[in-house]
């Protein structure tokens, strides 16, 4: 296959199969659910930040003449992704009740904060699109752990979203399709970048550490957080546990793939 259909697949991978993935989660019964929800984002961030740490900015120091300039970018790019989430563009919420949206069991459903959430996931997965493709451009092998990351991230993003569309007033078969149609915004942030990056090689190091950026933000910022509220010794456990498991993972597929 060529790397174009490569980028498409996993692009894929990242976008629609994450909200079917999520969709099935859904069917299960809640106390499973409550139970699996924590497990899922803790592994999330092992995944997010080996990625981040262990491929994206390795290869984009080897790829990148200047490091300070590249370590100014993951900066200016945290900082970009905070600017963001402050105008709630950025907002991932993993819970039914969550501050950025609200909840209020006697209010009539309002769907304004569904569409925020669809209009904010579209971006969201066009950015995803974009650091996908500029993985794959770099290293192929690159391309299939970004695109790991980027699923293991969006499973527990995307059972939040369909909490909020669910609160929000929109029916279960709604909710998908609104979140299917938001995650093929992934292949049109790969398509644009493919084209975009292929002929300009040297911009290829300062996305991947805008990449890293990325992880690293929503690893820290926004995932982490919400581990702190399970405070007690075996809740740690199992957290740093499953974030090891995370990186141990993506690791394994660097190394593997190489």
């Amino acid at each position: 296959m060529t790397l174009f259909t490569w980028i498409i697949l996993f692009s894929l991978l990242g976008g629609v199969l994450s909200v079917l993935a999520a969709s099935v989660y859904l069917l299960l019964p809640a106390s499973p659910r409550q139970r699996l929800l924590p497990h899922l984002v803790s592994f999330a961030i092992g995944a997010l930040l080996g990625a981040a740490f262990l491929a994206l900015l390795p290869h984009a120091m080897s790829a990148g003449e200047d490091l300070h300039e590249l370590g100014l970018t993951v900066l200016l790019g945290i900082l970009v992704f905070f600017t963001l989430e402050k105008m709630v563009l950025w907002r991932h919420c993993h819970a039914h009740d969550c501050e950025a949206h609200g909840h209020s069991e006697s209010s009539a459903p309002n769907t304004a904060p569904g569409i925020l959430i669809l209009v904010g996931d579209g971006l969201h997965n066009m950015v995803d699109g974009v650091l996908i493709a500029s993985a794959f451009l770099t290293d192929f092998h690159l391309g299939v752990v970004t695109s790991l990351a980027v699923a293991a991230h969006e499973i527990p993003q995307e059972v939040g979203d369909f909490a909020v569309l669910l609160h929000s007033g929109f029916s279960r078969a709604r909710a998908l399709l609104f979140n299917i149609i938001s995650s093929l915004a992934t292949i049109v942030g790969a398509v644009a970048a493919y084209y975009s990056f292929e002929g300009a090689q040297y911009l290829l190091p300062y996305v991947l550490a805008i990449a890293a950026s990325s992880f690293i933000y929503v690893a820290v910022a926004d995932l982490i957080p919400g581990l702190h509220k399970r405070t007690h010794f075996s809740a740690t456990v199992q957290q740093l546990s499953l974030i090891l498991l995370g990186v141990a993972v993506i690791y394994w597929a660097h190394s593997t793939l190489h």
